[in-house]
């Protein structure tokens, strides 16, 4: 079965966030823009292992890079988190609706054997 578009952008969005420091990065975005340098410190990284790790960011779509004079500034795009989010809650009322069906069927079960184990008159 073949992905539907925004499918194959979750999982390229998932691919990138797979890997821990490229979490560790998104997490210190969420505080606002900030540059590659200002990144590779505050996370003690070298400025190549923040830059490989921004490319793979900036591709899957989940930053975008603005320029300012002669510094880029990497932020979050809200929409891979919102399709996420989607895509997420897509399993959450799945198994909403599995656990409800199982609650009906132990109830049924209950209210059965209940009915078995009344004395005979």
């Amino acid at each position: 079965m073949a992905l539907k578009q925004s499918e194959a952008k979750d999982m390229r969005t998932l691919a990138a966030l797979a890997e821990p420091n490229r979490r560790l990065i998104v997490e210190l975005l969420r505080s606002g823009p900030l540059t590659v340098g200002e990144i590779a410190e505050k996370l003690g990284f070298r400025q190549p292992q923040a830059s490989k790790h921004l490319k793979v960011l900036t591709e899957s779509g989940v930053l975008e890079v603005t320029a300012d004079m002669n510094k880029r500034f990497y932020k979050l795009r809200v929409e891979p988190f919102r399709e996420l989010d989607v895509w997420v809650n897509s399993f959450l009322q799945t198994m909403t609706d599995r656990f409800d069906k199982l609650d009906d069927y132990l109830e049924k079960i209950k209210k059965t054997n209940k009915s078995n184990n009344r004395p005979k008159r």
